[in-house]
């Protein structure tokens, strides 16, 4: 049975457009995975450590045939083999893959947490969901991503390319 997950891609180093343009192509390779829908890209201010370039963020709907952890898990081998390193918390990356939700299941291991645990608190994740999927419903706040949107109030910082 296939599942449904959203996947928020963003790169902030390089050739950041074409980083997640590559992100999107390499999740798709895969027999397990083929790409439902996709945002447009937007430039979005960082968050947490502000001293860095804007980001390039879109998002990503995908059909899955693995579980959130072989998912997660395959995100993260993605962002390796884009040349990801570790480096401190919010700071620049080349990609960055996040695991937003899968169908609507709450899930958490050591790894990964679904829904994302700051999803309602990003514009930059929420906007670009809202123009792909605004009725989706968030399985920890029992609110579609479009009413969390609005409660955000003012987006500044998250601009349409």
């Amino acid at each position: 049975m296939e599942n449904v997950a959203f996947i928020g891609i963003g790169s902030n180093l390089g050739e950041k457009t074409r980083n997640c343009e590559s992100a999107i192509e390499r999740l798709g390779v895969f027999a397990e995975n083929r790409i439902l829908g996709r945002s447009s890209l937007y430039k979005t201010e960082p968050v947490g450590y502000r001293d860095q370039d804007w980001f390039v963020n879109c998002v990503v709907k995908v059909g899955t045939l693995w579980g959130p952890h072989e998912l997660f898990c395959h995100l993260k081998n993605v962002e390796k083999a884009m040349g990801r390193k570790k480096t401190f918390l919010w700071g620049p990356r080349v990609i960055d893959l996040d695991l937003l939700l899968y169908n609507e299941d709450r899930y958490s291991d050591r790894d990964v947490q679904i829904p994302h645990p700051r999803l309602h608190e990003r514009a930059f994740v929420l906007v670009p969901l809202c123009e792909i999927a605004p009725e989706t419903v968030h399985p920890g706040l029992g609110k579609t991503v479009m009413s969390l949107l609005e409660m955000l109030g003012e987006v500044g910082g998250v601009e349409k390319m």
